[in-house]
């Protein structure tokens, strides 16, 4: 299993338009964020988790060609607002997205003209919507997929178990009974913010505790914001935990 990191950035990305902070100033790419995003390949199907609104940008970039089925987290628009750019994957078939009934709901509600197109000019995305039930395993393609209820501030969400690894972003608290779904997770990445506390995510020393209780070989903090240089967080992370980048791949023993 193949993942690549498409984008690693909380909801603004980096550099932020209008600031010029240390981290949005840099020349280092690894300081330059898209919104968070993965791919999964597998025996040769591709899943993506979140359509960010650098989709388009994150698919070119990773010269990703077909894909199979999409996975969505919730529906925040760094999330879900690039749903548009599944059009050029969708024209020979159509694009299974899998969501929380919820967050189906609001798919249809935001994107109407994709399922009530207009009568002329004006392309849509193919797409079907498949409504997933937290904590009972399906199928993408032939990828067995578990989705782990996670919480964002008071909002309930999905993050992804995919064998030995698991994709748990925009997360401020892992439920008892999530965190036994994660056990035995060998590659974890977790969303972490910044340093700060805040109300919806996990801090970087929240996000720590949490990987000592999971336990991985190997950690990656995502979803980071402008406050987190990478160069600084690399060196004050314990061994086996690094900041995940646009374009890290990592490969995972199936």
């Amino acid at each position: 299993m193949i993942i690549d990191f498409l984008g690693t950035g909380t909801s603004h990305g980096i550099p932020v338009a209008s600031c010029s902070c240390d981290v949005c100033s840099s020349q280092a790419p690894e300081n330059s964020r898209y919104r968070s995003s993965i791919s999964i390949r597998q025996n040769g199907k591709c899943l993506i988790i979140d359509t960010t609104p650098e989709f388009r940008l994150q698919t070119v970039r990773a010269r990703i060609k077909e894909i199979d089925g999409v996975l969505i987290t919730h529906a925040h628009a760094d999330h879900l607002h690039g749903i548009d750019d599944l059009r050029p994957f969708s024209w020979k078939k159509r694009t299974p997205i899998w969501a929380k009934n919820d967050v189906c709901r609001e798919i249809e509600e935001r994107f109407p003209y994709i399922f009530n197109p207009p009568v002329q000019g004006g392309g849509t995305p193919q797409i079907s919507l498949h409504k997933i039930e937290p904590c009972s395993e399906i199928s993408v393609s032939g990828i067995k997929v578990l989705p782990v209820p996670i919480y964002h501030g008071n909002l309930e969400i999905l993050g992804f178990r995919i064998g030995g690894f698991a994709y748990v972003t925009d997360c401020s608290r892992i439920p008892d009974s999530s965190m036994e779904l994660l056990k035995g997770v060998e590659t974890l990445a977790l969303g972490a913010l910044r340093y700060k506390p805040h109300e919806t995510h996990f801090s970087i020393p929240e996000a720590l505790e949490v990987i000592k209780k999971i336990s991985p070989q190997r950690a990656y903090l995502t979803h980071l914001c402008h406050d987190v240089d990478h160069f600084q967080l690399m060196a004050d992370l314990p061994e086996g935990v690094e900041p995940a980048r646009d374009s890290l791949q990592l490969t995972i023993p199936d």
